[in-house]
């Protein structure tokens, strides 16, 4: 399998999830996913930001985990019912809304890790990354928005498809397949993918293992871990042979790589 754009140069990466919001930032009201938390991410070495993408009354792509603004604005309303302008209102003392062109527009040099939440943001989600899809990957828990999103990009004119992780849906019918030993599906299935980005358990059963790992890297597909947040998980996983860490600390995640030898990338 020929490795993604995206996926290059080597691993280990640091994927800052929804950005980076250091202790100093939160205490001055910036809030994840913002534009001051991508580019304090980029600020601090991290060349791939994670995201989350949902549509606006108006039908704006914007960079927003949550479907209304009541956790990160104090207001019920949902993403889908507030026009761009009313969004931009309210984050303007939370470090300033981003939306998805201005991502890719104001951080060429940035690879994004966008999770797409809401179905009908996936056809534009797609459209607006097809120019950048060697920089993109395209994921969600849904498989159907995520190959919507796909669709969009060829359909756009992308010259490459973005690189993509399975929803959820996928990797229930893998970790079944490898508990089968059904060799040739666990093959197939990640035949279509350029990384798995799983958590390390679901509730008390393991995701990530040596045998997951060893299947992954024989597809030439990555393993990425989320949401890893503790220094002594970080290097412990990085042991075991996981390929990206999705985290909340960016800034420790990339200095603990590099102590280790490789740079972050």
């Amino acid at each position: 399998m020929t490795r993604h754009p995206y996926l290059s140069p080597d691993a280990p990466r640091v994927l800052a999830h929804r950005g980076l919001v250091t202790a100093d930032a939160a205490a001055h009201g910036v809030a994840e996913n913002s534009f001051a938390a991508v580019a304090e991410a980029h600020a601090a070495g991290a060349d791939y930001v994670e995201s989350d993408c949902h549509l606006t009354a108006d039908g704006e792509v914007v960079l927003f985990h949550d479907d209304d603004l009541r956790r990160v604005a104090d207001d019920p309303r949902a993403i889908a019912d507030v026009r761009l302008h009313e969004i931009e209102e309210l984050m303007s003392e939370r470090g300033g809304l981003i939306t998805l062109v201005q991502a890719l527009e104001s951080f060429p040099d940035v690879r994004f890790n966008l999770d797409v939440k809401a179905a009908a943001a996936a056809g534009e989600v797609g459209r607006l990354v097809a120019p950048h899809a060697e920089r993109v990957l395209v994921t969600s828990f849904s498989d159907e928005r995520r190959r919507d999103a796909l669709a969009a990009a060829r359909a756009a004119g992308s010259r490459m498809r973005p690189a993509t992780s399975p929803g959820s849906a996928t990797i229930a019918r893998l970790l079944a397949a490898r508990a089968l030993h059904r060799t040739r599906l666990v093959r197939s299935l990640l035949s279509e993918v350029d990384a798995l980005q799983i958590p390390e358990r679901q509730g008390p059963i393991p995701v990530v293992t040596r045998g997951l790992l060893r299947d992954a890297h024989a597809a030439g597909v990555e393993v990425h871990v989320w949401t890893v947040n503790d220094e002594d998980d970080m290097s412990r996983l990085l042991d075991l042979g996981v390929d990206g860490l999705v985290t909340d600390r960016a800034d420790a995640a990339i200095a603990l790589v590099n102590t280790r030898g490789t740079a972050a990338v």
